[in-house]
């Protein structure tokens, strides 16, 4: 599969957002306290279009297929952010694509001069939760900052 990863546009925005939230019908996850329910999902090109912040969009045949982004964690510490809202439509899951646009993003992070990378996640999402082991995230017992995500159950940092 060819694709690109790329900075979001805003001509992305209710693409990717169409792209999340049928993730969360597909895998019958909660709709309220997660991204599903974010107020910022239809704009986030104006969202990440702040300092210490990006978000990429995976693009194949002209379509937006995924993506992910970097942000600092809502009532966290300074130098920690959080990868947000990494999600992928059916035909680009398996294909390695997750893990190059996850460095990407961990990349980007240590370029913004943050040391850690948190990032929660609902318990029945285990692939996500098989990349995010593979890439180095150690479990936690409780969540960090401030999210507003109160429907997720696992929480996970990676030290940059």
């Amino acid at each position: 599969m060819d694709y690109t990863i790329r900075p979001i546009a805003e001509a992305d925005n209710i693409v990717i957002a169409q792209v999340i939230r049928r993730v969360f019908i597909e895998l019958g996850a909660p709709t309220t306290g997660t991204a599903y329910a974010d107020p910022v999902l239809d704009r986030l090109s104006t969202v990440y279009d702040k300092e210490g912040t990006t978000y990429f969009v995976v693009e194949s045949k002209g379509e937006v297929i995924g993506g992910a982004g970097i942000a600092p964690l809502d009532g966290g510490i300074a130098n920690v952010c959080e990868l947000q809202k990494m999600y992928f439509s059916p035909e680009a899951r398996g294909r390695g694509i997750g893990t190059e646009l996850m460095q990407k993003c961990l990349d980007t992070a240590r370029q913004f001069g943050y040391s850690q990378c948190y990032i929660e996640t609902l318990d029945s999402m285990l692939a996500a939760q098989k990349l995010y082991t593979k890439t180095g995230f150690k479990y936690l017992d409780a969540p960090l900052g401030d999210t507003g995500h109160n429907s997720c159950q696992v929480w996970m940092l990676k030290d940059l």
